[in-house]
């Protein structure tokens, strides 16, 4: 699912750099790309360029004070990149999970759990992060209604969420950071990237701070605290100076892409297709369905016949090789029975994230659960949604998963 729509910008900001000498972490193009963010998302926030999002992640967790024995309230429905920074910094994450309208952190069970926290701690939970999957945004009134109530600052992560906007705002400005990635697969690439958004100038030089190994001013290395090397390279940030400029097309293009398979599925009988909110704008950087649970796919006495050899879609580089075929949360046989077919077709398409609260490196971690995201987990499916999707391929895939039920 990854890709690169070429513009000949990329280009030309990556010749500038090694003309220029700039192949570091520093240079020309990582002030422009951060000036080109900060004037993109049109707030008085500041904008720090980082080596990946889950670097936004892990320096969000530090800009808002989160130490060894804290907890941090975080959405279950998500990568692991969101929650596994909390580990990095010696916290526990409190899983959070969804609600069925955009999938997203339930307002209702975050306030559970924070006076359930309260009442079994003593003390509030250091940070909330909420998620936008897939690109759709979540309700964020009410996540900082209640934020605010308890006064605990929000942690947003939008790397599935460039561009979404809640009643016209840019998702990611609403809390008090905001996470952003230009992975190979995101709304823009920088090949591998992400960036933090700070509400002011002073956090912005904090976390460039740590982000450079938080060095004293000293005439030689002085460390006073320990920092990091999480600065983007220059040559990454022209990449995305020139990827700005095909943004809005990329976000046309999915919102197209997202179109022709709603209108595709609006009565097919078993498959429903996730449509953004009233008030909201999604990004849609994947076009995501659910399959009845007794929906027939072809094929499904196949599903789970063997272990899977190697990562699904190929992505992931080393991985280690299942203990079993099946383990105790699995999407249903219909889903992977079309996640083969689609497979067999040279079409790449994937599962719903699986919950962190059903992932065995987190099953001591307390979790406020209502069924919503495993539901979501074991009956969905994400569907190709790039800039380099045609609407021949969407009409292909289409056929592909109708002929398969």
């Amino acid at each position: 699912m990854a890709h690169m729509s070429e513009t000949g910008m990329e280009q030309k900001y990556i010749q500038e750099a090694f003309d220029t000498k700039w192949v570091v972490p520093l240079g020309p193009n990582v002030d422009g790309f951060e000036e080109d963010l900060k004037g993109y998302l049109s707030s008085s926030k500041e904008v720090v360029a980082l080596a990946s999002g889950t670097a936004a992640v892990h320096l969000s967790l530090l800009a808002a004070g989160v130490e060894a024995g804290d907890e941090v309230l975080v959405q279950s429905f998500t990568f692991c990149a969101s929650t596994n920074p909390i580990k990095y910094v010696g916290a526990t994450p409190v899983m959070i999970d969804s609600e069925a309208d955009t999938w997203n952190m339930d307002p209702a069970l975050l306030e559970q759990a924070i006076l359930d926290r309260i009442a079994k701690t003593g003390r509030k939970p250091k940070a909330i992060m909420t998620v936008y999957l897939y690109g759709m945004p979540a309700k964020i009134d009410e996540i900082m209604t209640i934020a605010r109530k308890y006064d605990i600052p929000v942690i947003e992560d939008a790397a599935e969420a460039f561009g979404s906007r809640y009643k016209g705002q840019l998702v990611g400005t609403f809390g008090q950071y905001g996470i952003l990635s230009f992975n190979g697969n995101k709304m823009i690439t920088t090949s591998g990237g992400g960036a933090l958004v700070c509400p002011d100038l002073a956090a912005k030089k904090k976390v460039m701070w740590w982000a450079t190994q938080a060095r004293e001013a000293y005439p030689y290395y002085q460390h006073e605290a320990i920092g990091y090397n999480y600065r983007m390279s220059n040559i990454c940030a022209g990449i995305g100076r020139g990827q700005m400029t095909v943004l809005e097309d990329h976000l046309a293009h999915h919102r197209h892409i997202a179109a022709l398979y709603e209108a595709a599925f609006k009565d097919f009988p078993g498959i429903t297709y996730h449509q953004e909110m009233p008030g909201m704008a999604s990004n849609y950087w994947l076009s995501t369905i659910l399959l009845d649970e007794d929906l027939k796919v072809k094929g499904e006495e196949q599903a789970y016949a063997s272990p899977v050899n190697g990562a699904v879609g190929g992505a992931a580089g080393v991985v280690h090789p299942g203990k079993s075929v099946h383990t105790d949360c699995e999407p249903n046989r219909n889903v992977e029975a079309l996640r083969m077919a689609l497979d067999q077709a040279g079409i790449e398409s994937r599962p719903l994230w699986k919950p962190m609260h059903k992932q065995p490196v987190y099953q001591d971690a307390p979790a406020y659960v209502n069924g919503v995201s495993e539901s979501l987990f074991r009956r969905g499916l994400c569907l190709p949604s790039g800039p380099m999707v045609s609407d021949d391929d969407v009409d292909r895939i289409i056929r592909v998963i109708k002929a398969s039920v």
